[in-house]
């Protein structure tokens, strides 16, 4: 991240990396992207160390030109007709047990490449046939064939994130429209009503908790009906990003997960370190009411059944929910290295 200046909820100690390299390794030789890598997750190294990864298809280019994000934008190559089959095969080598595709956005194809991510879903059945997938997919200009499409290879959840909230939502996505993000999450649950859905938001971009809360029922919302919403700690990614405003506590996470499931959702994972695709399988498993997801709301484990450290910040809440958080560039930061 471009700042090292963090409060002490959102330090993390690196995993050994032996693990890492042989992650990175595979990919390379498969010629696949990973949005850990692209994005500049701050999850990398621990989720690598682990053996586990989410692949990014329809390559490492995207056509939109979000502040926030550290994909590179700009004119994509055409796809890659053998990526479908190498993240499948990726995925066995990796042996995953839940895995995550998301994509960059291809506004420059008829179907903003729908087909691609269905062709994915259908290598990832065909190599590792005991696998869920997941897909976190744009919002393809709104085009609800390519949504139907997508849907209709039955991914075990399909997951669009809105981002961030309405009022903030152009500056933050300028290509993007706040209803057309909650249209397309409504649309995969008109065309499968039994499909789990998920959206996840950034927060420390200048929103307000109100803010975070109306985003909520606009997900909650009839129309929509979205059931596992993901919130985390937005981080600058380069210097050029749009800066952070606000460092969140875990006590605000905390109350964005109780109001979360108050309002409905099947499962709300919130805190520091949260991310979309990380610990995918069991916020999937606790949203489905199965055992392998934590019956409070927590996340323990990863993807694999690893034990994950506190991306809740749990460890950080007061007793008395009176933390607060630091707005950036003002006297109450603290210098943490």
């Amino acid at each position: 991240m471009v700042s090292r200046r963090f409060p002490p909820w959102l330090l993390k100690r690196l995993p050994v990396p032996s693990k890492a390299h042989s992650v990175k390794a595979l990919m390379r030789k498969k010629n696949l992207f990973t949005v850990c890598e692209e994005a500049r997750c701050p999850n990398l190294f621990e989720c690598f160390a682990q053996g586990t990864a989410t692949f990014m298809i329809g390559g490492d280019i995207c056509t939109r030109t979000c502040g926030y994000c550290a994909v590179e934008k700009g004119a994509p190559a055409p796809l890659d007709a053998d990526e479908p089959r190498h993240v499948g095969e990726a995925a066995a080598s990796l042996g995953l047990h839940h895995v995550v595709v998301t994509m960059v956005n291809r506004d420059d194809l008829p179907d903003g490449a729908a087909g691609h991510v269905v062709e994915t879903i259908e290598a990832i059945r065909e190599l590792v046939p005991q696998a869920t997938v997941e897909v976190l997919v744009s919002d393809f200009m709104g085009d609800f064939r390519a949504v139907e499409t997508v849907v209709r290879a039955k991914p075990d959840v399909f997951n669009h994130n809105i981002e961030t909230v309405r009022g903030l939502f152009k500056k933050i996505r300028p290509k993007g429209d706040y209803e057309r993000s909650l249209r397309v999450i409504g649309m995969a649950r008109d065309i499968d009503p039994g499909m789990t859905t998920k959206s996840g938001v950034m927060v420390g971009l200048g929103e307000t908790e109100g803010d975070v809360l109306a985003l909520m029922d606009d997900l909650r919302g009839p129309d929509v009906d979205c059931r596992i919403m993901t919130i985390g700690q937005y981080l600058q990614p380069r210097k050029k990003g749009i800066p952070v405003a606000e460092y969140i506590h875990p006590d605000t996470f905390a109350r964005y997960r109780a109001a979360g499931e108050y309002k409905g959702f099947a499962h709300v994972f919130a805190g520091p370190f949260v991310r979309s695709s990380y610990n995918a399988r069991e916020a999937m498993l606790a949203a489905n009411g199965d055992a392998g997801g934590d019956a409070d709301g927590g996340v323990d484990n990863d993807a694999n059944g690893h034990t994950a450290g506190d991306p809740e910040g749990r460890s950080f809440m007061t007793g008395d929910m009176s933390g607060q958080n630091i707005v950036v560039g003002g006297a109450a930061l603290p210098m943490y290295t």
